[in-house]
């Protein structure tokens, strides 16, 4: 049942300095989510070597292992985010996943590293809904899109210091000491959120009343679910997501096996630098831009995700064709942009489908598919491809099917098998072939499906979007 409507918006009670400095805690703590979420992607290579993986176990210490209990341990604590002090949740959660991070260092087989990414994943679990929920409160619905938009920055720039910082300490130190290193600081970002961020008014722009008692789970999903547009646009996000999730797990590896001739060191820097800069560009873009055209029309807050999808597609396909770092890096910078238009402006749409004391609950269950299909599937589905077509390429060429057992990690075995013929150099050049070719073919695959195919959701949703607003508002 819906809460009585109030005469007019109250607002935060809080300054717009206070609120500036709160969101860029906000993107702070996001930053950190995402370094320690993605940083095993730029660790990945030199893990698959030591520990002696394939892609696909690779792809499932970032996807599997962490979106499970990730996904699903969202949806409760956004229930205790509605009724509990949102803030001491994050706190305790960003705590929570900074010591299991530091733990990834002290694992040495599969087993353990994945367990320890499941404790990673449970910790970001409380990171999320609540603060979306708590930006909702500190901004109108006017700049709301916009203000989401900034939070989302986090992503690109944690996956830009990851990316630097992880593969400059691996490079020094080993891939051990980068978990060690970046894990630690969120415990000091814990106690700040602790001391010095406020709670605002749930609802203080909104028009409906939240001094009552939390809505049941069931009237929130009823209440999202009728926006007609609200499933293809979770879809949409899910698809972009798990391409998304895909490549960037797999860009360091790539550039270390290709024909780059890049260390660790400088492969983390070129991914960081420029995709980590060009897709905070398309963060901010897409909440700021929509958030424009949303006053003018808003169909714009689908429109503009999905024409970012659409287009992202066969520049992705393009780019990842190049043989040359310097025309890579040129050739990738707009699909970057345009494949992270769609988070501000989906965020924003689902908040304004929901009432104040639903949105960290609507949030959690706009994450669950997008993890738990997006990044849970997304990483080890490019593992598989590329493990799958690194076999095939090595069948073509070596006429021997035991890629898995002639090149553990992707290196030529120490003792090769007595009936095969060929040399230990010969060997290793053609292990490494076929990993470079694998993953390659896989990347480009993912991206030039699944991209577009997240587009076309978006354009769906756009043909209800303006009546699921406006029955929202009422």
């Amino acid at each position: 049942m819906s809460e009585p409507a109030t005469a007019a918006p109250k607002g935060s009670g809080l300054g717009g300095g206070y609120k500036a400095y709160a969101l860029l805690i906000l993107v702070g703590v996001y930053t950190s989510n995402f370094i320690d979420r993605q940083i095993i992607g730029t660790l990945g290579q030199a893990i698959k070597v030591d520990l002696k993986l394939t892609d696909l176990e690779l792809g499932a210490l970032s996807g599997i292992a962490f979106a499970i209990l990730y996904s699903l341990i969202g949806v409760p604590i956004a229930r205790i985010a509605e009724r509990r002090s949102r803030t001491t949740i994050i706190a305790i959660s960003i705590g929570l996943w900074s010591a299991f991070t530091a733990g990834c260092g002290l694992a040495t087989n599969f087993l353990q590293l994945f367990l320890t990414r499941v404790g990673v994943g449970i910790g970001e679990a409380g990171c999320s809904p609540p603060a979306q929920s708590l930006i909702s409160d500190y901004f109108s619905p006017r700049n709301r899109s916009t203000a989401l938009g900034i939070y989302s920055l986090g992503i690109p720039l944690g996956s830009l210091f990851g990316a630097l910082l992880g593969g400059k300490i691996a490079q020094l130190w080993g891939w051990r000491d980068a978990f060690f290193i970046v894990g630690l600081p969120g415990l000091l970002l814990a106690i700040i959120i602790k001391l010095t961020l406020k709670e605002p008014p749930r609802g203080g722009y909104d028009t409906v009343a939240s001094d009552g008692p939390a809505p049941s789970f069931g009237a929130v999903l009823k209440k999202l679910f009728a926006a007609k547009s609200f499933p293809n646009l979770a879809a949409g996000a899910t698809l972009g997501s798990l391409a998304g999730y895909g490549v960037a797990f797999f860009a360091v590896p790539y550039l270390l096996r290709g024909p780059f001739h890049l260390d660790i060191a400088q492969a983390g820097a070129a991914y960081g630098i420029v995709g980590g800069l060009a897709a905070a560009v398309g963060v901010f873009l897409g909440g700021a831009v929509t958030d424009l055209i949303g006053r003018m029309s808003r169909t714009g807050y689908a429109v503009i995700p999905a024409l970012g999808f659409l287009a992202c597609s066969p520049l992705y396909v393009w780019a990842f064709q190049q043989d040359d770092l310097a025309t890579l890096a040129s050739l990738i910078i707009a699909p970057l942009i345009l494949q992270y238009l769609y988070l501000g402006p989906t965020f924003a749409l689902t908040h304004n489908f929901v009432e104040p004391r639903m949105r960290a609950t609507a949030t959690a269950l706009l994450f669950l598919p997008i993890n738990l299909i997006g990044l849970g599937v997304g990483p080890p589905l490019v593992g598989w491809l590329s493990d799958t077509i690194a076999g095939r390429y090595f069948v073509a060429h070596a006429h021997d099917p035991r890629f898995k057992a002639i090149c553990p990690g992707g290196k030529a075995a120490a003792h090769l098998p007595v009936d095969f013929h060929w040399t230990a150099s010969q060997t290793g050049d053609l292990c490494h072939a076929a990993s470079f070719h694998g993953v390659k073919w896989a990347i480009i695959i993912v991206s030039g499906v699944v991209f577009a195919w997240a587009g076309l959701h978006y354009l769906l949703a756009a043909r209800t979007v303006k009546r699921d607003l406006a029955a929202a508002a009422t």
